[in-house]
């Protein structure tokens, strides 16, 4: 268990340096663009540390730690919902990205730029847990630096299958995110959390159930076992077809490509009259003219 106990001291740390970050930006940086950028290099690389080290337990704790599963969906949950109360508004996920641009949320340039800054946070992320692993501060640290260099695919399922099952953790995430998303965050971080924390027990033995393009690319692509086009297709063109369906699912229609909606019909919340009722006002009452020619006063409602 001290194996394990380093590792949640490692998370507290990754976790305030990052907050720090954040600070930072907020002190030195404008609240624009510049901000939102420095808050997505921040969470991105908060997800990527994270992720490395709960992956490392995932594999080597049953054997090596002395603790199960259990422990480490426990961790996953509780990290998901520190990160979604934590990130300030960054997503630290391309397919979240593309889909605020998709609904009219983010401009072209304000996209890419933030899907630079998540590459780039991923990548420091990646090479700060490698360094914090050659430290060997824990025997599960030794095993996995012994074992990195041979590190196997994640995908361990047909080609079609794994794709198929990170677009389906991918669609079932968005729609939950198109749901809470205008939620108070008390409902939507914990309902997030839980999302994720269910499809990585589900999908997990799978494909490792990443369903976020640059957090794949961090901890598999450089693995042996599959090409560069079977990552490209199970963990980038999986996840972006997901998001696609959820959106496409939620809203009726994808705002940036068309504005009519194809699967819900618009209807007024209006309702027009089919009638209307002539009356002759005379001195401030409504009056008909009956058969006999005369005038007869009624109410009208």
């Amino acid at each position: 268990m001290d194996g394990l106990n380093v590792s949640i001291a490692f998370f507290f740390l990754v976790v305030g340096v990052c907050q720090v970050l954040r600070w930072l930006s907020k002190r030195l940086l404008s609240p624009g663009t510049r901000g939102c950028l420095a808050r997505e290099f921040a969470g991105s690389l908060q997800l990527c540390t994270s992720c490395l080290e709960l992956r490392m337990l995932m594999e080597i704790g049953p054997w090596g730690g002395g603790f199960g599963l259990d422990v480490v969906l426990t961790l996953l949950f509780l990290l998901s919902a520190v990160h979604g109360a934590s990130f300030d508004g960054a997503s630290a996920n391309p397919t979240v990205s593309l889909q605020e641009f998709l609904l009219l949320e983010s401009s072209l340039a304000a996209t890419a730029a933030k899907l630079l800054a998540q590459a780039a946070g991923t990548g420091t992320g990646w090479a700060v847990t490698r360094l914090y692993w050659s430290w060997e501060l824990t025997q599960l640290h030794f095993i996995q630096n012994l074992i990195a260099p041979e590190c196997s695919s994640s995908i361990r399922a047909s080609l079609p299958h794994a794709a198929f099952v990170e677009g389906s953790c991918s669609f079932l995430f968005h729609l939950v995110l198109l749901k809470v998303r205008q939620s108070h965050p008390l409902c939507r971080v914990p309902a997030l959390a839980a999302t994720v924390t269910f499809l990585t027990y589900a999908a997990g033995p799978f494909t490792g159930a990443f369903f976020n393009p640059a957090l794949a690319a961090a901890t598999t692509f450089h693995c042996s076992g599959s090409s560069f086009w079977d990552y490209i297709q199970v963990y980038w063109l999986g996840p972006l077809a997901g998001m696609l369906a959820a959106l496409l699912l939620f809203q009726g229609n994808i705002p940036r490509l068309f504005q009519k909606n194809l699967l819900y019909s618009q209807k007024s919340k209006y309702k027009v009259p089919k009638a209307k009722v002539t009356a002759q006002v005379e001195g401030d009452k409504p009056q008909r003219k009956g058969k006999g020619g005369k005038s007869n006063s009624e109410p009208r409602a």
